[in-house]
């Protein structure tokens, strides 16, 4: 029996229920076990522990912004090859989310507020990207996971040296989004220059210090 080729419609729905998903925090479920799992939770400081749901917090609506970047530009990928890309990236990132999510809770905290807004803004640039064409599209991503990486590297320096739950949660997405910007690269992704880098590294401040406090 041949397979039935999703039209544009097919993937609409798709897309949104991926987006409810996503911004009412319900419906997903990680593909891989937390790395934290089986780990006893340190007996942290009031502050400390502020800080770090602070710090996964905003962890956990840069995995918001993945989503929304991968769904927007598998939605206008021009390759059925770039389109696959995506989606496997995308399921990746829904362990992050789902992480992130469960560690908040641990900590007696919750998601950012901001994140339907981030989401939308993230979707729409993925969509840009998606129909200017496949080596801009791989090239955001290449450009975003380093900026991801750049954030998770400078939050396992801010962790109290106890916290071992959220260290291995960030070791992990940490291995993850490097594989993912390798990959668009190796796929054809361009590599920006240097000021659009920096414009991103900009937007990307103020969405990480609003979703730290909000």
């Amino acid at each position: 029996m041949r397979e039935r080729r999703l039209t544009m419609v097919d993937r609409l729905i798709s897309e949104a229920d991926a987006v409810m998903r996503t911004i009412t925090n319900r419906g997903h479920s990680a593909g891989r076990p937390s790395p934290s799992d089986g780990h006893t939770d340190a007996e942290l400081p009031a502050e400390e522990r502020k800080h770090v749901a602070g710090l996964m917090r905003v962890n956990h609506t840069g995995e918001v912004c993945a989503q929304a970047l991968y769904q927007g530009q598998a939605l206008t990928a021009r390759l059925p090859t770039v389109r696959d890309e995506m989606r496997e990236a995308a399921e990746e990132e829904i362990d992050h989310l789902v992480w992130c999510e469960e560690r908040l809770r641990e900590l007696d905290s919750r998601p950012s507020l901001l994140n339907p807004a981030w989401y939308g803004m993230s979707f729409a640039l993925g969509a840009i990207a998606g129909a200017i064409g496949d080596e801009v599209s791989l090239g955001f991503v290449a450009a975003t996971e380093e900026r991801v990486c750049n954030h998770l590297k400078d939050h396992l320096k801010q962790l109290p040296e106890d916290d071992r739950k959220s260290r291995l949660i960030l070791q992990q997405m940490l291995e993850d989004e490097e594989r993912h910007g390798r990959n668009a690269l190796e796929a054809g992704g361009k590599d920006f220059p240097r000021p659009v880098k920096d414009a991103m590294s900009a937007v990307s401040r103020v969405m990480t210090g609003s979703s730290y406090r909000i």
